[in-house]
């Protein structure tokens, strides 16, 4: 990864990371929503270096985190000694998570902040924060909702702070979280109104696992379900549609025992059928349908 250092960036980006050291000390103490992402990363970082142990670094354990990811954020977590605090969220067993509409990102946050503003209440936490950056704000994130709600800081954006800018601070910072591919929910590989479950979310998990240990570095399985035909009693079936980056697909299409590997370990996590998107690996992708809808109705 390529991130610009002229003159003038530093400069633009000293002034950011002042005002972000500036929100975080205005706030006496707080709680930092952690999940291991560069962006949660860096601001748990900010918020230890300047309120020590009055920054309590929390991370929500669901069936909607994978298991990589949840290791690889207590690892980061114990090397820089924030002293993690784990807490488990039930979004997952909620209806109003598990039928999937524009809004589950919300219910989702909405669980999080309600366990997060009782904590604090215990805790005598001044303020809780989460790692929103600018460039969220161009995409649709029902979450945004949810904190808005609970008074959920976002020092981030309230510095002007990018993803690039994110990225080069947390470089500078010797986060091992810097260069991490993005990492949303494991549910936002199910389309909108697919229903969510922790058993389909654990094939995902496993399915992506998997794929990652055959060296692909940035990869999604999407989760659809073919719907049977109940005049001939076809029942309905699960399809996974995997994501790669463009730079690697022809790497896993003229592969053929690959291509067979990955087949036959997905039919084995119950796959009925697997496929290769070839447009490749799309930030973003699962909410294209989300935004439309959002921007038809309003919501947005």
């Amino acid at each position: 990864m390529t991130i610009s250092n002229t003159a003038d960036t530093a400069l633009s980006l000293k002034a950011k990371e002042q005002l972000l050291i500036d929100t975080l000390g205005q706030a006496g103490s707080i709680i930092i929503a952690y999940s291991g992402g560069v962006d949660s990363s860096l601001l748990a970082y900010y918020a230890r270096r300047t309120l020590g142990r009055n920054a309590k670094i929390v991370i929500a354990v669901s069936p909607s985190l994978a298991e990589e990811e949840l290791s690889a954020a207590r690892a980061q977590a114990e090397q820089f000694e924030w002293e993690l605090i784990e807490i488990t969220t039930n979004e997952v067993d909620k209806a109003e998570y598990q039928r999937n509409d524009l809004m589950r990102c919300y219910f989702c946050k909405s669980t999080l902040f309600e366990e997060l503003d009782k904590m604090s209440e215990k805790l005598a936490i001044a303020r809780i924060a989460y790692g929103a950056n600018v460039d969220d704000l161009s995409d649709f994130r029902p979450g945004h909702k949810a904190a808005r709600e609970h008074h959920v800081l976002s020092p981030l954006q309230s510095a002007q702070l990018t993803k690039v800018d994110i990225r080069e601070l947390a470089k500078q910072a010797a986060l091992p979280s810097w260069d991490r591919p993005q990492a949303a929910c494991l549910s936002s590989r199910f389309p909108t109104f697919v229903q969510v479950t922790a058993p389909a979310l654990s094939r995902v998990d496993k399915a992506e696992s998997f794929i990652h240990s055959l060296g692909f570095r940035q990869i999604r399985v999407r989760n659809h379900v073919m719907p049977g035909d109940p005049a001939t009693g076809e029942k309905q079936s699960l399809l996974a549609r995997i994501e790669v980056e463009k730079s690697e697909l022809e790497r896993f299409s003229s592969n053929v025992d690959l291509m067979n590997k990955v087949d036959e370990e997905l039919k084995k996590l119950g796959y009925d059928f697997v496929s290769l998107d070839l447009a490749g690996y799309r930030q973003g992708s699962g909410n294209a349908m989300s935004r439309k809808l959002g921007e038809e109705d309003g919501s947005l």
